[in-house]
């Protein structure tokens, strides 16, 4: 089965540059995006209903903000939307959807790049989402959270580490989240396949050229429960896919 997480910025302009071609050549099982930045009534969903995917969706309630969506060919037992704390639902952060076999989640998490209100706003997040994550992996062991973290996790994630030391997106105590996270029952699927792997990123800043110089950041994973660990069969990125200023992850498991 492939699995891919894709931060969009935005369907209607992804669209507009091959995104339901591009769906459609790769083929996924499932595919879980982040920064939809639109209603459903305002997407032509109809291309990608015809490739057989059920389409789930949650928006923000700001216009042209945010959003999270999972496209599925399996239908799904059950869809939770949102993660029940109002202050994220509103801003359409969370969409789950359960399988017989397994759950996956489709995760847009907050930037804390454009001032302190909302680099506060993303550590609150983190530590709400964290108990979340651990309660449900309680109910659910086997789970998949999909998406935009939002955070470097180790150096060789980000292509200059002392430069950005300060940044949004690596500082330590958003690193040191994203271990205690890992350490408390998840596994980095890229890491796991690729534990050596540098030069390897899912975003790049539009600014001087970053993406034809791969001045990157992998910020996009798929976490797996460690239930999960023995099902994972490949995990990679597709770094010259281009509709966004992210570009999508992939997870294969059986």
């Amino acid at each position: 089965m492939k699995i891919i997480s894709y931060n969009v910025n935005g369907i209607r302009a992804a669209m507009q540059k091959g995104f339901v071609e591009w769906v459609a050549t790769e083929n996924p099982d499932i595919i879980c995006l982040q920064e939809l930045k639109a209603d459903i009534d305002q997407v032509d969903i109809s291309g990608l209903a015809k490739l057989g995917y059920e389409i789930h969706w949650h928006s923000a309630q700001k216009k042209g903000y945010s959003g999270v969506g999972i496209f599925s060919k399996l239908k799904p037992t059950h869809v939770e939307v949102g993660c029940g704390i109002e202050k994220y639902d509103f801003e359409g952060r969370v969409l789950r959807l359960d399988f017989p076999d397994f759950s996956i989640m489709s995760v847009y998490m907050p930037s804390g790049s454009s001032g302190d209100e909302r680099q506060e706003f993303k550590m609150e997040w983190l530590a709400d989402f964290q108990a979340y994550a651990q309660a449900l992996s309680q109910q659910i062991p086997h789970l998949i959270i999909a998406g935009d973290y939002n955070i470097c996790h180790r150096p060789i994630d980000i292509h200059n580490p002392k430069s950005n030391a300060n940044s949004s997106g690596f500082l330590p105590e958003e690193r040191e989240w994203m271990e205690n996270f890992i350490q408390s029952g998840f596994v980095d699927t890229f890491r796991h396949k690729n534990p050596e792997t540098a030069h390897q990123y899912s975003w790049w800043s539009y600014r001087a050229g970053a993406r034809a110089k791969n001045l990157g950041w992998r910020i996009d994973y798929h976490l797996a429960t460690k239930a999960m660990e023995n099902r994972i069969q490949n995990a990679y990125i597709l770094q010259n896919v281009k509709h966004s200023d992210h570009c999508p992850i992939v997870l294969e498991i059986n």
